[in-house]
């Protein structure tokens, strides 16, 4: 099971956090710090695994991480996560977020938090693995945007019929003044 998944800045600043295992916000507040200090200092050349490492976790988790650019992305699981799997997932969210975002970058992390949320729900859910197949989460993303997209528009329409209706509920017609 995935205990928390993190997304640290060079800096160690949090841009997106989503714990499955209940911690408190104080514990949350350490548990990015340690994480943050244990994977910085390792050089690039090192694995991504680090087990055991956080005690809010438990003794048995295991750190699986990757570097890219500016952003750590950083999955906390149990000894039962296949440690392949899990960089491969990181691998496969990673490639979400850029086909959403067209070459993602730290600020769309920050500004899109929403979208960034919408996409690791659709890979991740409740610290289980839903979808590790990057067609089908785009194609699920790609659902998520035309249904909103519809609702817009239908709300859209929907409000100006709205204005229409009291106008011609008042006398004033739907292209008369008030």
């Amino acid at each position: 099971m995935i205990k928390g998944i993190l997304i640290i800045n060079n800096h160690g600043k949090p841009r997106l956090t989503k714990f499955y295992q209940s911690v408190s916000h104080e514990q949350q507040q350490a548990v990015i710090r340690r994480v943050y200090q244990q994977v910085v200092n390792r050089p690039d050349s090192f694995c991504n695994y680090l087990e055991g490492s956080i005690p809010e976790w438990g003794e048995n988790t295991k750190i699986i991480y990757r570097h890219y650019a500016t952003l750590y992305f950083v999955f906390a699981v149990d000894q039962q996560e296949s440690d392949l799997g899990i960089l491969d997932l990181i691998q496969v969210f990673v490639e979400a977020l850029d086909k959403c975002f067209e070459n993602v970058c730290e600020l769309d992390i920050i500004f899109k938090s929403d979208r960034v949320n919408y996409v690791l729900d659709e890979i991740v859910m409740g610290g289980m693995v839903l979808e590790t197949n990057i067609n089908a989460i785009l194609q699920a993303i790609r659902d998520q945007d035309h249904l909103n997209d519809n609702s817009l528009r239908t709300g859209a329409a929907g409000q100006s019929r709205s204005v229409d209706s009291i106008r011609e509920g008042l006398g004033a017609g739907s292209g008369g003044k008030w």
